[in-house]
This record gives C-alpha cells, structure tokens and sequence, in this order.
C-alpha cells in the first residue's frame, strides 16, 4: 500500500472554515449527514422522491441478496429524459436556458428547456423510424455540440442505451466498442473544431465500420458542424439536420423500469475486449442529480454552471448531461480546448456568461499555472462563487493557486473522488458545512460509506495510508461490465474476503482528523529498495516548488534498487529562463529530499516543455515510462498532440 510521510505534507494542512454566508441552507445540509447515518437506504429513497418524478412510485430500496449485483428503486418507473426536461417545461421554466453552447470559433446558441425538449423529441421519432426500441444499444460518436446532449436524451427517452466514445478515438476503438455493444446506429458528425481547425470524425467511422467482420451496424447518422468533405454510402449514411426535420414534433415519454439501461460506458484502454461499464436509470439519476445539487449548492433559478468536461467521459455523462438538467440548470458547453483560440478562452467565456460554478481538471488548472496570472487577471472572473476540481488528486500548491488567482481569494473549492464505475462523486467537502483542506477530498457524502483499508481488510489509523474502498451499495454504482459478469466480480469485488467491498485501485491516506487524502491509483506505486513511494505524493512535492508547474513521475527498472523515481517537470513561465536544466534538476532533487526524504529523490528530473495528455487531460504515464527506460515509445494515438513524445524524446537523446 502507499505510504505517505505526512511531516513531509505540512503544507497541505492549512485550513479554511466554512463560510455560513455561502450556504444558506447550511444547517439542513449537515443534517443530510445524521439523516443518512440513522436510515442509509431511506435517506436515498427520500432523495429519489424528492429530486425526480416517478411515473410508477417504488416500494423497494436496495436488493443486495445477489451481491455483488445490486438494484435500486427496482418496481418504481421513470423517463429520465422526462426527468431531465419536460418536467421543467410543465413548471413553467421552459424559458430558461439549459445551455449557452459556445464554439470554437466564436458562434454560439442558447438554448431553451422549451426548445431543448422540442428538439429531443423529434429526434426520439427520428430513432424510432430508424428501428431503434427500447434495449438496443446507440454509439455517439460527437464533438461537443448540442447534438451530442440531444442524442443522449432521446436514446434515454425511448428506453434505448447509448454508448457514447470519446471523439479522439481512432477507428480501432470505436469498432471494438460498436462491436461490443452489438449497436445498431452510429451518430457522428463531419468534423469538430479543435486548436483552431477541423478535426474529422466521419472518416474515422467508416474506417471502423470498413474493418473485416461482420457489424450490426444499420445506419450512420451525420451531424453537419466541421463542413469538410465526407464520404457517403447511400442507404446507410444520413444528415442529421435533414433527418430530424423530416420527423414528427411530438413524442410522450413513457416510464421505464428504474434498472433499464441507461448507457455503456467504456474504460480507456485500446488493446485487448474493451471493458464496458453499465449504468441503470433509476439510482444512477437519483445520485447524480443529488451530488450536482448539494456539492454545488446549486440555486437553478441564478446559477451558471459550467463543467468542463468531454461528454465522452464520465464525468460529461453525469456533470453535464443528466445531473444539471435533472435539476433544471442553466450551464455552459464549450467545443475547444481552453487555449483555443487563445490562452484566455476559458476565462473570456467565463466573463460572457458571468459563471458561478466551475469544475474542471487539476491537470488545466496547473496548465494555468505554467502559464501565469496575467492572463486570468485580465478578466472580470468576479461572478464566480464556487470552484471544483475533478479528475485526480489535486496538489495543494494547485488547490491554492486555483482559489486565490480564480476565486479572488474568497472562493471555495470542492475538490471530489468518483470514477466511472461509482457513476456519481462520493467523497468532497461541503463548502458552507465542511472545513476545507487544499488537496483533502475530506469526507464520504451522506449516504456513502467509505474507508481505508490495509492488505488484509483492517482500518488504517489516522495518519495512516492504504486502499481505498467502499463498503456499502450506493444508488450510482455500476451494475456490471456489458456481457461479462465474471470480469466484473474479479475487477472490483474479489480483492477482499472479509465481505462484499468495492476496490477499483485507489490508494488513500486518513490524516489526523480523519479526512481522506487521494494518493492516485496504487500501480502507480513504485517499490524503491523495498519502500513503496506514491507517484501522486512526488509530485506534489514537485509541484510545491515556487519554479514548478507540472510534473509527472513514473517509476523505472534500476539494477541497485528494483525501481528509480524519474520525474518530469515543467517550470513556470517566469523561471524558464533563469536555471539552466542541470541547475533545475539538481534543485528539485533537493527539494524532494528535503520534503519527502532520500528514498524519495529522483535519480532523474527531465525538464520538459509539455507531459504527453489526453485530449480529455489526463497524463500518458507509460510513454513517460518507456523514455525513462529506453525503450520504443509505445502508441500515441490518444493523445492530444501527438507530436509531445518525439519533442521530449529529441530534447533527451
């Protein structure tokens, strides 16, 4: 398990007290805390009922008898997308807005609950006169337009499942989760706007759909967004805007057995069967829609929320998607990439749409940070009340920086662990009821219980680091891995025998108080002369030196010691000119000793100009891996830019 120096972590322990003028409900909220404690299963049913319309009311809560297989809510019926829309219209919010899109480029919509549900509806007809009923399974393969969010909601509206892939994916992928699925349409679009051109989507998908073998595949639905040239097969292929005008304008939404399908959701990763995480309707909206609520003290009637994220990850499903429009928010889609086109796009945005909730990766924020203050500084950023981080643990040096440059100093931060596989957040701080720590992601939620265990399934002491588990069913949680119910038992239920707990390879540390301290996933561990250092507990040593930005660390075969800590760094704009790399490295070496101790010093620290990320931010660790021990570097073709690996691997040679 990781261990953790916590002398070594002093300055993670500054506090910030709660701010009563931030919640107004402060008193009910904590009270959730003591409502959950005496009557887990009949708090979530409360909140089932209070946050969603039931068609059917439920008489059951939890049925764990088949364990690790769980249903929530099973004999109650719901239309999610009803959930999601209607609802709002019929309580006369159909004129607020439920998304300001924003372009690339500079063009932009908003968009009604009205007229988001009048374009929902036609394109649930749309599906239905392509064969699609309730079962069969959609892939959506889309940029960040509203018609990634309109497919989504129409797919849920007539009991279908999407499977949403990410649209960075090369054509290998999205086969093998087309295949997978056994899905019977693709909607796609021409192309994206990404980093100032169009990126093709189209061509990838008749690159999956051309691979050998036989496909499900019956049609190919196109969105017109990046006008680049496409090819089309008659019969098969269709425009989006030509189709769904053609369709009828009104579809009743009919409830569904609260564990329908909802959506297939694949884990990263293109070698091997794609791992397919499934979510039901029900307990997923109920969740969702509970932590969207109450983590973000959300007022829909004058809050704008923006979640930053690629509606092709989790977190777009549940944090753009299905949690604010279940409660009838108003919030912000953007196409691009934050420095497209130009380095203040987020905050330009931010500025237009006077924003008061943001959420977002702790990667872009020390992106931010390498950056300067300057360019935030030039914009009015005042409207924003609440910040979140999401994604990975986030260092304090960048918790920090993101409260005071950001949030003037004054705004809170709720920085949240959720996977994919939990579907919903389940351990933050609750600014306006909990003390907030920069890089603590505090404490479970009310009606999630969580803990840190040793090897052999006992609690570890405060002060203490092990893994991270859940110990009790929660309305969210996945309900398998699509077609495989062995690989779902083995992956998250089999590391213990003390019982039925869930375990997806999160390591954690409790700190005197008890609050929960994220140490990134435990292979990213490395066993240094017998002492297991977490890569995550480096790099925030890194990161807390005034030259640094960013860094990542990885652990490389060494003779001596079994495995070498090698970092890479990048410096802040304003100190790249003033060490030379050999004087840079000595320094961090140093300062690692000095904050961790020796075990702990890097035998490497490169310094670099960018880490290899994903275009949904997230750091290429096994690249950096195979240029710490020489080998070929490996595929690249998630990456954001490509080109990362070779500028590193030139600047090293």
């Amino acid at each position: 398990m990781p261990n953790t120096s916590i002398d070594s972590l002093q300055h993670e322990e500054r506090r910030f007290p709660p701010s009563p003028k931030f919640r107004a409900d402060a008193v009910a909220t904590a009270s959730l805390y003591d409502e959950a404690s005496a009557d887990r299963l009949g708090f979530w049913s409360a909140q089932a009922r209070e946050l969603l319309h039931w068609s059917t009311d439920f008489t059951k809560d939890l049925d764990w008898s088949n364990a690790p297989f769980a249903t929530w809510f099973e004999d109650g019926e719901l239309n999610v997308a009803y959930n999601c829309l209607d609802r709002h219209v019929l309580a006369g919010n159909g004129d607020r807005i439920a998304l300001h899109w924003e372009g690339e480029p500079g063009d932009s919509r908003d968009i009604s609950y009205s007229e988001l549900t009048a374009e929902v509806k036609r394109a649930a007809n749309l599906l239905i006169s392509l064969g699609i009923g309730k079962g069969d399974r959609v892939a959506v393969y889309l940029p960040m337009v509203p018609e990634a969010v309109i497919a989504m909601l129409a797919v849920a509206r007539i009991g279908a499942v999407h499977s949403v892939i990410f649209g960075g994916f090369s054509a290998d992928s999205i086969r093998s989760r087309v295949d997978d699925a056994e899905a019977k349409l693709v909607i796609t679009a021409d192309g994206g706007w990404r980093k100032g051109k169009v990126s093709a989507l189209k061509p990838a998908v008749d690159a999956a759909l051309a691979k050998p073998g036989d496909h499900t595949v019956q049609n190919v639905l196109v969105v017109k967004r990046g006008n680049n040239e496409v090819d089309w097969i008659d019969g098969r292929d269709l425009w989006w805007h030509e189709a769904i005008a053609a369709a009828e304008s009104e579809h009743e939404a009919q409830g569904f057995a609260a564990e329908t399908p909802l959506f297939i959701l694949y884990t990263s990763g293109t070698t091997g069967k794609p791992k397919g995480i499934l979510h039901t309707s029900g307990g997923y909206l109920t969740q969702v829609a509970f932590t969207h609520k109450n983590v973000f003290d959300l007022h829909p009637e004058s809050d704008v929320y923006w979640c930053t994220a690629d509606v092709g990850w989790i977190t777009g499903h549940s944090y753009v998607v299905y949690g604010p429009l279940a409660n009838g928010a108003t919030q912000v889609l953007y196409e691009g990439t934050p420095d497209a086109p130009h380095g203040g796009r987020w905050w330009e945005i931010i500025q237009k749409y006077g924003v008061t909730i943001f959420y977002t990766a702790p990667t872009a924020i020390r992106s931010f940070m390498k950056l300067g203050r300057q360019i935030p500084d030039d914009f009015d950023l005042s409207s924003l009340r609440l910040l979140g981080s999401v994604g990975e643990p986030i260092n304090p040096e960048a918790w920090v920086w993101y409260r005071d440059v950001i949030g003037a100093g004054t705004t809170p931060i709720v920085d949240t662990w959720w996977q994919t596989e939990t579907g919903a957040i389940m351990v933050s701080a609750l600014p306006g009821v909990t003390t907030l720590k920069p890089g603590s992601a505090q404490a479970a939620l009310p009606g999630i219980s969580i803990d840190v265990l040793d090897d052999s399934g006992n609690g570890v002491p405060p002060g203490g680091g092990g893994l991270l588990v859940v110990t009790e069913p929660w309305p969210a949680m996945l309900r398998g891995i699509w077609g495989d119910p062995e690989r779902f038992v083995e992956t998250y239920w089999s590391k213990f025998t003390t019982g039925p707990l869930y375990f997806a390879g999160d390591g954690a540390r409790l700190d005197e108080d008890g609050d929960i301290w994220l140490l990134g996933r435990v292979d990213d561990v490395m066993n240094v002369s017998g002492h297991r250092l977490s890569t995550a507990e480096i790099e925030s040593a890194l990161v807390s030196h005034p030259i640094v930005a960013e860094s990542a660390v990885v652990g490389a075969a060494d003779e001596a010691t079994g495995q070498a800590v090698v970092a890479f760094v990048i410096l802040r704009s304003e100190h790249v000119d003033t060490y030379t790399t050999d004087d840079a490295s000595a320094l961090l070496r140093r300062h690692v000793t000095e904050q961790i101790g020796a075990i702990a010093r890097p035998r490497e620290v490169f310094i670099v100009a960018e880490l290899p990320k994903t275009r949904s931010g997230k750091i290429m660790r096994r690249l950096l891996q195979d240029v710490a021990e020489g080998r070929d570097i490996g595929d690249t073709t998630t990456l954001a830019d490509t080109s990362v690996m070779q500028i590193i691997s030139d600047r090293l040679k």
